[in-house]
């Protein structure tokens, strides 16, 4: 039995992300290798990133995964029997991640790579400017591995999420991914009137709509000075008007621990 859920992981897990090219079959190989290119074109050709101005370090790529893709990640994902019971609604996983799981990192570091302005001949301007362009500091990106902690949870509707910063425990560099249901993710700024850092009167909650498929990156400021947080209680997930109709979504979150001295 666990032999046969193994290879329907792994059925799933190719057809998200294509197939491996570490296959012993050498005309398979010949035969798949178009189709795994196709599949780094589907997820990488043009990749549309939405700096959120007012927030330093949040970043959001909404077509980060095709409707396709989704529908095989969602596969994996309830596949590995986490949620099996009701009253299961999160898994966390650290060190050894689901193949799957590694493989949206990898998507991850090759989407951003994309727009590092260390390769892009595209005038940028000065390094500050340019650096501000990139929707991961190149320090993150270079760290091996990029995550090593994921947690999975499944909200059935009017369940969210309350408004916090991720512990001090991982390091800087969080990525969200959204599956199945839109909503908007609210961000406060976090009240710092006890430091000695000057700080700018506190703004208003910011909206980000994240639609099935995207993909959100919060690092610097995003990450450690505003709390986000997910209300989808009656009338509070509303966009451009017009309250979403809610449905299951699940959130797949990477991050990195911060290393034992």
């Amino acid at each position: 039995m666990e032999m046969d859920d193994h290879n329907n992981n792994k059925a799933l897990f190719k057809e998200v992300f294509g197939d491996s090219s570490d296959s012993d079959d050498n005309e398979q190989q010949k035969t798949q290798q178009p189709q795994l290119e196709l599949e780094e074109a589907e997820v990488h050709q043009n990749p549309s990133w939405e700096q959120i101005k007012e927030i330093k370090g949040l970043w959001l790529c909404r077509d980060f995964l095709s409707p396709r893709q989704q529908s095989s990640l969602v596969s994996a994902i309830l596949n590995e029997g986490w949620f099996t019971e009701p009253s299961h609604n999160q898994a966390m996983r650290f060190g050894d991640l689901p193949a799957w799981s590694s493989e949206i990192s990898n998507s991850i570091r090759e989407l951003v790579l994309l727009c590092d302005p260390a390769s892009d001949p595209v005038d940028l301007g000065t390094y500050d400017e340019a650096k501000e362009a990139c929707p991961f500091p190149s320090d993150l990106l270079r760290r091996e591995p990029l995550f090593d902690q994921l947690i999975v949870n499944v909200y059935q509707p009017g369940e969210g999420i309350s408004a916090h910063v991720d512990l001090m425990r991982f390091e800087d560099g969080i990525a969200i991914v959204s599956l199945e249901s839109s909503c908007v993710m609210h961000f406060t700024q976090v009240d710092r009137t006890d430091c000695d850092v000057k700080m700018d009167p506190p703004m208003t909650k910011i909206p980000v709509y994240l639609t099935p498929g995207s993909l959100v990156l919060m690092s610097e400021e995003a990450r450690y000075f505003w709390k986000h947080e997910i209300n989808r209680k009656p009338g509070f997930q509303t966009w451009e008007g017009q309250e979403l109709n809610q449905k299951r979504r699940i959130s797949v979150t990477l991050r990195k621990l911060c290393k034992v001295e």
